[in-house]
């Protein structure tokens, strides 16, 4: 690929904070302590579990996208439609009566959003 547009250093660096942030905060829920689980709430644990391991994937695409090599855009479509999926797993489970929170619904929008955006972006940029 040839040199990087000025916007991929600084979301490469944005993508790899929320990789760790997700990965500390979903494995506190996950392997914490009690008063941790608590303060989650209704956490589903399928989209916990998902997000959790999904930080690992931002870390990797983060580090696609620092260097601008040719797979960041499949790491980013990937984890964009993935999280979109898991989402529509989400929407359906709460449709049923599953207790939820809202936030996640948030940051559900917020993490699809984020990663369809650098896939469209570096789709159209290549």
């Amino acid at each position: 690929m040839d040199k990087p547009p000025l916007w991929i250093r600084p979301v490469a660096i944005i993508a790899a904070l929320f990789g760790l942030l997700t990965i500390f905060s979903g494995g506190m829920v996950l392997f914490g302590s009690s008063a941790a689980k608590s303060a989650a709430g209704d956490a589903v644990p399928i989209v916990l579990w998902f997000n959790f391991l999904a930080g690992f994937a931002y870390i990797i695409g983060a580090v696609a996208l620092f260097r601008y090599t040719v797979w960041a855009r499949p790491i980013a479509w990937a984890i964009g439609i993935c999280t979109a999926l898991v989402f529509l797993v989400l929407i359906t489970m709460a449709l049923g009566g599953t207790p939820f929170e809202w936030r996640t619904i948030g940051a559900m929008i917020l993490r699809s959003g984020f990663w369809l955006a650098i896939a469209f972006t570096l789709a159209r940029d290549t």
